[in-house]
């Protein structure tokens, strides 16, 4: 069986499902801008990058994104046209739908069956936008996020099925759609990220953390900004150190700005918020972004692991750190309400709420034991729900269903 993968950054979602595919004897290709890792024996095929929408003043408003998407469509197509050419069209396609890579899939490879990954379908309301209170959208947002979906209507219509990591992720998609998009998220690899509190953290600067030192608050983000709740997480822990100037707070992710909008005036996030903020220096770490390895090995020594989030995609971190048995403290939104019941395997606050969050994260300090259930309940829940080999298995009899194929099964995954 030979299985086509399509992102746009490397294997991204499809890096497990890949490698477990390859494993058990199927010949798989990546189509891709740029690669983010390497496994073995997939064959990688890079199509040119689209540079980003452009300004055209001939183009009408908000077009500049479709058009962007629809390049990268035409690039996935031409790339799958020369595939064939050589002999290798592929038995099964699986391939994000948010950029246009699938658009044009059907009329390149018509008889070849295609499942999408789901994961945002933009909103104006119910989501991310508007969410917060400062932040209503004009006509003019609306109009714009209507014809940012434009590539993934065109996609849906031109695969299968689908395929959505969360129950509320499939939720955005239009109502007759949500029929063909199945629930499957990823997975955690449950072996790999697992209790271990005599770990310790040694970070990019050489400094070591272990769970016997100061108690260590964690938050991690692929940027630290306000969509993942940054601003809050920070000003909390201005009041936490006040009562607790023992506790260390480690705040792991980038400068940059992966949603939303920079500071006014530009630069970080990180930087416009201190200006304003009396916490002391020795209370706070910016470790920057660490390796998987450190990552793990943070949330496994976290008194207290806070996740908070937008209306938005549901981040790996945090069931990698349910998963660790960390204790979550989490934003009471709709993503991380389908996994936190609060008060069983984790802490749910009002995402706006600084003064609860840092009540939250003073309680789990002063009583470490007395949130040790809450602790196991979220490594069960991983365990239950986001188990890697549970999911790899999922995903394969869905690709089987498509093929009608079956595949043979082998889950010494390593990632």
């Amino acid at each position: 069986m030979h299985v086509a993968f399509v992102h746009r950054r490397g294997f991204g979602q499809f890096a497990a499902l890949a490698t477990h595919l390859v494993q058990a004897g199927n010949e798989v290709s990546l189509i891709t801008e740029t690669i983010d890792q390497k496994i073995p024996s997939v064959r990688v095929i890079r199509h040119r990058a689209e540079s980003g929408p452009r300004a055209n003043p001939d183009m009408a408003r908000h077009m500049g994104t479709p058009d962007h998407h629809a390049r990268i469509g035409h690039r996935v197509a031409d790339t799958f046209d020369a595939m064939g050419r050589q002999g290798l069209v592929p038995d099964m396609v699986v391939g994000h739908i948010g950029w246009g890579s699938m658009m044009f899939l059907k009329d390149v490879l018509p008889q070849v069956p295609a499942l999408g990954y789901c994961e945002f379908f933009y909103r104006s309301e119910g989501a991310d936008i508007g969410f917060a209170p400062d932040d209503q959208p004009d006509l003019e947002t609306r109009k714009r996020l209507r014809l940012r979906n434009i590539a993934q209507v065109l996609s849906l219509e031109a695969i299968e099925a689908g395929i959505s990591p969360t129950h509320w992720q499939r939720s955005l998609y239009p109502a007759d759609t949500q029929g063909r998009i199945s629930v499957c998220h990823d997975g955690v690899d449950t072996a790999r990220f697992r209790p271990n509190s005599t770990t310790s953290a040694t970070l990019p600067d050489g400094r070591v953390l272990n769970s016997g030192g100061p108690p260590i608050v964690t938050f991690v983000a692929r940027d630290l900004e306000p969509y993942r709740g940054f601003p809050q997480v920070l000003h909390a822990a201005a009041k936490v150190v006040r009562q607790r100037p023992d506790a260390l707070f480690v705040f792991v992710g980038g400068n940059g700005v992966s949603y939303g909008v920079p500071p006014p005036g530009g630069g970080a996030w990180k930087d416009h918020l201190l200006k304003s903020l009396d916490i002391p220096p020795e209370n706070i770490l910016f470790p920057g972004v660490v390796p998987h390895s450190v990552l793990r090995q943070i949330f496994q020594i976290s008194a207290a692991h806070l996740y908070f989030t937008y209306p938005f995609v549901l981040s790996w971190s945090m069931l990698e750190a349910m998963a660790c048995g960390a204790l979550i403290i989490g934003s009471d939104t709709a993503p991380v309400r389908e996994v936190i019941r609060s008060g069983r395997n984790g802490l749910l606050v009002p995402f706006f709420d600084t003064d609860a969050l840092a009540e939250a994260v003073l309680g789990a300090l002063k009583n470490p034991e007395g949130h040790l259930g809450m602790r196991a309940a979220a490594r069960r829940t991983v365990e239950r729900r986001f188990r890697l080999t549970d999911c790899l298995d999922y995903q394969q009899g869905l690709l089987e269903k498509l093929a009608g194929k079956s595949f043979s099964r082998s889950y010494a995954v390593e990632m």
